[in-house]
Parts: structure tokens; sequence; C-alpha cells
């Protein structure tokens, strides 16, 4: 006679997953489209672009070629690092890793080819517009140190250097974002330009410091020193929330100045509170990877709020 237990029924009512309906070729063709997006970096394309719209508006600068051609830097000089560092990525990123491993040639091309038009657009913007654009690929080159082998021994150290890497990599953007605006307009530089780049240097450092805490185990193997490698995840998340709160005391200090208008200055509390929220996170999320893009679609959230306090 078979025992009898306390256990329940199965239920069959399990909830289906949200995909169940759909056919599995939609599926999978969503996932693939989701991994070029992510793996090759292009969904950066497009909030690079918004970063330098968000400019446009908070200087008033009239439309111009600037956020095209710094979306078409942002795609060659992202997907070329994918590249130079797909060997390295294997231990934090297989999945990455072996995207870009497989893609290599068609990516390399489309990083030609992205360059090489963001190069021709500059050129109608004058000799400064053109070396604003050229700017982060040189910074790039530096950084990999792989395309100089005469100098590799030298610059290789920038890309391990703790606190030079990732303020060369966020002084390249913010240049590239704050720059190539004005100088397709023609602009002049001014004190409201120079809280704007200090906001976008600030920025960015701080989002290419968040995706380090996933690399940690990678970049001390290659000898990469990140503050998450030298100061542990606490630390960092510390440091995140100083950098956060000393930004939001500079915005705070230039629209008590008068040099930002409130609207501006809305927008980039806005984006800092988000920020902080973010940074809170930091060493405490399962999916570091997500959390180093909600940092980059902070940018999003700022436009959006600038656009509305704007009434545009």
């Amino acid at each position: 006679m078979a025992s009898k237990t306390n256990e329940p029924p199965v239920s069959t009512d399990a909830v289906a997953p949200w995909h169940a309906e759909v056919p599995a070729s939609v599926v999978d063709a969503g996932y693939r489209f989701r991994d070029v997006l992510t793996y090759s970096s292009t969904y950066l394309v497009f909030i690079a672009m918004i970063e330098v719209l968000t400019v446009h508006l908070v200087l008033s600068l009239p439309l111009n070629p600037a956020p095209i051609v710094v979306g078409l830097v942002t795609f060659a000089v992202y997907v070329g690092d994918r590249i130079a560092d797909a060997a390295d990525d294997e231990i934090s990123s297989p999945e990455r890793s072996a995207f870009v491993t497989r893609h290599r040639t068609l990516l390399s091309v489309l990083t030609a080819v992205t360059y090489g038009l963001a190069i021709a657009l500059s050129l109608t913007g004058g000799p400064l517009a053109l070396a604003i654009t050229l700017l982060p690929g040189c910074f790039w080159i530096l950084y990999a140190s792989d395309w100089l082998p005469s100098l590799g021994s030298y610059f290789r150290r920038l890309k391990r250097v703790l606190i030079v890497n990732s303020t060369i990599v966020a002084s390249a953007w913010a240049i590239a974002v704050v720059g190539l605006p004005i100088a397709f307009a023609g602009a002049p530089v001014t004190p409201l330009a120079a809280v704007v780049f200090v906001y976008f240097l600030v920025d960015t450092f701080v989002n290419t410091e968040i995706p380090n805490v996933r690399d940690v185990e990678a970049d001390e193997a290659v000898g990469v020193s990140t503050l998450p490698v030298v100061f542990g995840v606490a630390r960092t998340r510390q440091i995140l929330y100083g950098l956060d709160l000393s930004l939001i005391a500079f915005v705070v200090l230039a629209l008590s100045s008068g040099i930002l208008t409130a609207a501006a200055a809305a927008a980039m509390l806005v984006g800092l509170g988000y920020a902080l929220v973010l940074a809170w996170f930091v060493g405490r999320n399962t999916v570091p990877g997500r959390l180093a893009i909600a940092g980059e679609a902070k940018h999003l959230v700022v436009f959006a709020v600038l656009v509305f306090t704007t009434g545009i």
C-alpha cells in the first residue's frame, strides 16, 4: 500500500511566462536585438545623442550636426573598446566577449565606417569641431595602447593607473558632449558652459566606476587599478556618494549665483538624486550589468525633466 504524505497536490495553474503565446522565432529575434544593443553598446549612441541635445537646451544653442557626430563617435569608440577588451571580458562578461568575438570582423568595419562618417560631418563645423571629434578616438588609442606597440610599455599604464583611467574617459566624453555643439554653433565658452562641462565630467566619471564593480576580478587579473579593486566595493560606494553630493552642492551654487537657470538646475538635481539611489545599489545588486545601464539611462531622465520644465 502506498504511503500518504501531507504534501499538497502540485498545482497545474502556474502562471505561464509572458512570452508563452509569442512565436519562438519572434522571442529569439527579440533576444538577439537586445544582445546587439547591449553587447555592442549601441544603446549608448542614443544616450550620447540625448546628452548633446541636453547641452543644446541648457546653452540655448541652435540645432546642428553635433548629436549625430557624437553618436557616431560613441559607437566607434565603444565598439572598438569592446573588440580590444574581448579577451579580458571573458572573465567578467563572457556573453559580451563571445558576441564581440563572433562578430569581430563586422564590428571592426562598422567602427571604421562610423568614425569616418563622424569626421566627414565634423568638417562642416570647422577645425575646432574636427579636433573635438578626433579627441575621443585619440584618447582611446592612448588608453588602449595596443595600437601603439612601440609606446605600449608607457601608455598601457594609463589604463591601469587608479583614477587616471576613469578621468581619461570622463574628460574625452565631457569635452565632446559639451564642446562639439558649441563648436558647430560658433558660440563662445561661457560660465554656463563651464558649469555644464563640470557636471558631465564628474557624472561620467561616476558612471565609469559603476561597471568596474562587476569587473573587479577581471581587472585584478590584468593589473588594472580601479576604485573597487583598490578600495573595495563598500568604500567605492561611499566615494560615489561623495562625488554625487559634491556635484549637487556645485549645481546649487551655480543656481544661487545666477549661472544656471531653475529649469536646468532642477533637471540636473533630479538626475543626481537618481544617481544617489543607484550608488546605494552598488555592490548590493545581483545584476551589476543592469545597474551600469541604469546609470547611463539617467540622462534620459534629465532630458525629460528639462523638456518638461522648459515647456518644449
